[in-house]
């Protein structure tokens, strides 16, 4: 369910942007993604990493942003909200680059 969620909710995200930063739309799908976030890793682990003391700065900046596009100012806040994931998710992104380099390792993969 929870990753289904996240899904739904990058999908709306994406999509909202598409069609020139539609606020119901990133609305939803920013509900959608924080909502498939507490399915996959449950209540307390999302809290927790939200609200970690070397990650309030991103924390502040993406849950502003959130907020800022349920008060109808998606602009701003996608703006805010990028810059809060990318302070936020900054640790993952070596391990997500290693594991898509290591895609092309796979024999089906490398031809294409």
């Amino acid at each position: 369910i929870g990753v289904g969620l996240v899904g739904f909710g990058i999908f709306f995200i994406l999509f909202g942007m598409l069609l020139y930063f539609d606020s119901v739309l990133l609305a939803f799908g920013n509900l959608l993604f924080l909502s498939g976030l507490v399915f996959i890793i449950g209540f307390r682990r999302t809290f927790t990493f939200f609200f970690q003391k070397q990650k309030m700065k991103g924390s502040s900046f993406f849950l502003g942003g959130v907020v800022i596009v349920l008060m109808r100012w998606p602009l701003l806040g996608m703006l805010l909200e990028a810059y809060g994931f990318v302070t936020l998710f900054r640790s993952f992104f070596p391990v997500v680059f290693g594991f898509l380099g290591s895609l092309v390792n796979i024999p089906i993969l490398s031809k294409v």
